[in-house]
């Protein structure tokens, strides 16, 4: 080969080397920037800021959009429970017969209103007749006794007597009041008039309410033999009602009676009923680790139903300072919990970190500042508004 070709195609060489390590070396480059970008961590708490939506003063009244300031107020933590409606148990009774007999006649039914002294059921007592035609006997026994004892007593003043004879009638009728006693006391201890009403007879016993309220247990059937003692009504005044929880260990610390309670119920899912604690139990169960409280609470209207379900959160003694915004200012953007609030003539949204819900408040950990201005209705016409311009950017 010519000297000539020989210089060409080492040139050639030197061309080919110099560019492969041209290539070589701005892979590395490149590899070098993306590792350090991939290792360099993105700020905590820096994303994407979502844009500020800017709202007319008519666009703002069709979206509903009320905005309020929010501070910080003082109150107390809660503790969560479940609990069941029901009667006020210091104002229920369950009516009993004192005596036996059949049930000849019902005046009420379920659900009835009743006051103290009315009467519920009737009923045919033949041991109610016999007591009485007993009272009846030994009250004329008596009256006899009574009658020889006084002629006795006459006849011996005169010394047509002997003293033992007026000893005697004086035992006499001193046997036959004690009989009358004995039946009467009985009829007083079984709670039973001891004269029926004129023109009542002797049989016939009235089954009366102890206590104003509602009829909310029946159990008596007419023509049915009751016996004596067993229930034959249930007598609720539910004009208040008890909510029965209960308390693990760890929380006896933070609940005294006396401590406020707003309950829920799946009935009125908008509505908060408040309560106090009145009762905290003395025994723990040994199993749950629990004891028993009780809240009591007011109930016009009779809309709390015994045997309902309830969420309980009762106060703790302790109080802390939070942010606390509705329920509604709260929406879920992008996974994140999120509130709009006011910047100028637009709204900016802001993801916040949530702690405890209660009456329809959230507690705002992070996120949020006092004196911060928070949409309060119609943030989630907000969030629609902001979801469709993405959509349109996107396209």
């Amino acid at each position: 080969m010519s000297r000539p070709h020989q210089r060409r195609f080492l040139w050639l060489g030197l061309a080919i080397a110099f560019a492969l390590a041209g290539a070589v070396a701005v892979h590395f480059a490149s590899s070098s920037a993306s590792t350090d970008r991939a290792e360099k961590p993105t700020p905590a708490g820096q994303h994407d800021k979502e844009p500020t939506l800017t709202l007319g003063a008519d666009e703002r009244r069709r979206a509903g959009i009320k905005v309020e300031k929010i501070e910080r107020v003082e109150r107390a933590e809660t503790i969560q429970a479940f609990g069941t409606v029901s009667p006020n148990r210091n104002k229920f009774a369950r009516v009993t017969p004192p005596i036996a007999g059949r049930v000849v006649k019902v005046d009420v039914d379920l659900g009835d209103t009743v006051a103290a002294g009315k009467s519920l059921a009737t009923l045919q007592s033949p041991e109610l007749a016999e007591l009485r035609t007993a009272l009846q006997q030994s009250q004329a026994e008596m009256t006899l006794a009574k009658s020889s004892l006084d002629r006795s007593e006459k006849l011996s003043t005169d010394g047509a007597m002997a003293q033992k004879d007026v000893l005697r009638a004086r035992s006499d009728f001193e046997r036959a009041q004690a009989a009358v006693s004995a039946v009467q006391a009985k009829l007083t201890t079984l709670e039973v008039p001891i004269v029926p009403a004129a023109g009542t007879p002797t049989a016939l016993l009235s089954v009366t309410s102890p206590l104003a309220g509602t009829v909310v247990e029946r159990t008596a059937v007419l023509g049915e033999y009751a016996q004596g003692y067993q229930s034959m009504f249930a007598i609720a005044d539910l004009l208040t009602v008890w909510v029965e929880t209960s308390l693990y260990d760890r929380d006896f610390g933070d609940v005294a009676v006396g401590a406020t309670a707003l309950v829920s119920v799946s009935a009125y899912p908008k509505e908060r009923f408040r309560g106090i604690v009145t009762y905290i139990g003395n025994i723990l169960d040994k199993d749950t680790r629990t004891a028993m409280a009780r809240v009591e609470i007011a109930n016009p209207g009779n809309r709390l139903k015994p045997g309902l379900f309830a969420d309980v959160a009762i106060d703790k003694a302790a109080r802390t300072a939070a942010l606390r915004v509705p329920e509604s200012a709260l929406v879920l953007l992008q996974g994140q919990m999120t509130a709009f609030v006011a910047r100028g003539d637009g709204f900016e949204p802001l993801p916040v970190e949530i702690g405890a819900r209660n009456g329809g408040m959230v507690t705002v950990k992070s996120g949020l500042e006092a004196g911060d201005e928070v949409v309060v209705e119609g943030a989630y016409a907000l969030k629609a508004r902001l979801l469709k311009s993405q959509i349109g950017d996107a396209h």
